[in-house]
């Protein structure tokens, strides 16, 4: 019995153009009561449309087999990406219905426009596609499918229910890491920023002793090999490989700052992820550190086919802290478990010169023994408030307070360029390119 209600009651719904007839037939029954005239029409028209409404029943709710709608979406989406989510609808009547559906998406996302209308041919099926963009990583949990079918007359529907609580994992930006992989394979880089940088010099990794050709450098040429073998013969040098890429997380609270929706750590991760990525290309090493008030996570540069997946997995976890960092711990981390010199990009973010100031002297002892490269983010919000005209004096006082703020960012890169640590202060969307780009000229300049 219980299953009975909720079937055939539970699931029927009237519409809106039901609630309108109903409306005009209690109209006409008011002026029946001024106009004498319109006799039995009320009457027939409330039964009229309760006879539609019937009939609409029937057809929609005596069938046990009538529609089925399946939702697909990749086993894992990418953060701060469009990703594609479809829903495939099939219909078993033998008339065309009308659908809306409602797809119950995580509640991250926070909207509340995931409502399609769709019309099906009798025994015809269509597929609906729609996009999220998720700006946290983490365990998201869809939903069921909520299908309302109407008929022709659409004055009652049937509401289906599909498909269970379907957890999706939010991975950091798989999806731009792929993007730039295959740019790389067909040489179209330049399209997204990352610019070519030429080599300076020669790298001291010898390679062979090869054949002259025409447009070989003649500045590399071994007389004795060629004294030897009676023909031209060159030295041949390849880049410098297996170098250690550490990039380190800073994951206290001045990179809580969100902007588009994402936070600066949740940037910082997808840069790093691509950044370990070319630098495995390039056949280096690529490691990661994480911490704030303490070291979060370690892991050794290397480069293993399996290094991508474990820098993906340990990246997927990390949470921002809400304390400050401890840049002397970092340190101590570093020269203890890096004994050989390496790259380390460190991902931070100064908001004034007294903040560098305190930190400063653990990024000069860093950089004594690694090649650090300091990477921070300007607040793209100042830009706005310091083109913005200043109408009042309260608007005065505002931008002037951002430019302030605008300048000490310029002033803690020329800080860092005096002790001679590299920088990069960089716009959010901007820092995965920037990144890249610097890596691809300190390897070209054999820097490290």
């Amino acid at each position: 019995m219980k299953n009975f209600f909720r079937v055939y009651i539970g699931d029927l719904y009237f519409s809106s153009r039901f609630y309108a007839a109903l409306c005009i037939c209690s109209a006409l029954f008011l002026f029946r009561f001024f106009l004498s005239w319109l006799g039995i029409i009320p009457y027939v028209m409330i039964g009229l449309a309760g006879a539609l409404a019937l009939a609409e029943y029937l057809m929609l709710f005596l069938r046990s087999r009538c529609i089925s709608a399946v939702r697909s979406h990749a086993d894992r989406f990418s953060n701060g990406d469009e990703n594609a989510v479809r829903i495939d609808l099939e219909n078993y009547y033998d008339f065309k219905i009308n659908l809306r559906v409602i797809d119950e998406i995580p509640h991250q996302f926070q909207r509340r426009d995931i409502l399609f209308e769709v019309d099906l041919d009798p025994r015809g099926s269509r597929y609906i596609e729609y996009k999220l963009r998720p700006v946290k990583r983490g365990v998201y949990e869809f939903g069921r499918i909520n299908v309302y079918a109407s008929g022709s007359l659409d004055l009652v529907r049937r509401r289906f229910r599909f498909g269970n609580i379907t957890p999706v994992s939010v991975y950091p930006s798989f999806l731009q890491l792929r993007k730039y992989q295959l740019m790389a394979i067909h040489n179209r880089l330049s399209e997204v920023g990352v610019k070519k940088v030429r080599k300076l010099g020669h790298s001291m990794e010898f390679e062979q002793i090869k054949e002259y050709v025409p447009g070989d450098d003649y500045r590399t040429l071994n007389w004795k090999a060629t004294a030897r073998k009676g023909q031209l013969m060159v030295n041949h040098f390849t880049d410098e490989k297996s170098q250690q890429i550490y990039c380190v997380i800073d994951k206290s609270r001045v990179m809580k700052m969100p902007f588009e929706g994402m936070s600066l750590l949740d940037y910082a991760i997808n840069a790093s992820l691509v950044l370990c990525n070319v630098a495995l290309i390039k056949q280096d090493r690529a490691g990661l550190i994480t911490f704030s008030d303490q070291i979060g996570t370690f892991l050794m540069a290397d480069k293993k086919t399996s290094q991508m997946h474990s820098l993906l997995e340990v990246l997927h976890k990390q949470k921002t802290r809400y304390l400050e960092s401890d840049f002397e711990r970092l340190y101590a981390c570093i020269r203890t478990r890096i004994p050989q010199r390496s790259l380390v990009v460190l991902f931070t973010n100064f908001e004034s010169m007294s903040g560098l100031k305190r930190q400063l002297p653990y990024l000069r002892k860093i950089a004594e023994h690694q090649l650090l490269l300091v990477v921070f983010f300007e607040n793209t919000e100042l830009s706005g408030l310091i083109n913005e005209e200043a109408r009042d004096i309260e608007s005065i006082y505002t931008k002037t307070i951002a430019e302030k703020f605008a300048f000490d960012k310029k002033q803690i890169v020329k800080e860092l360029q005096q002790v001679g640590i590299l920088s990069i202060l960089t716009a959010p969307q901007q820092v995965t390119v920037n990144s890249v780009n610097k890596y691809l000229e300190i390897k070209a300049r054999q820097a490290i």
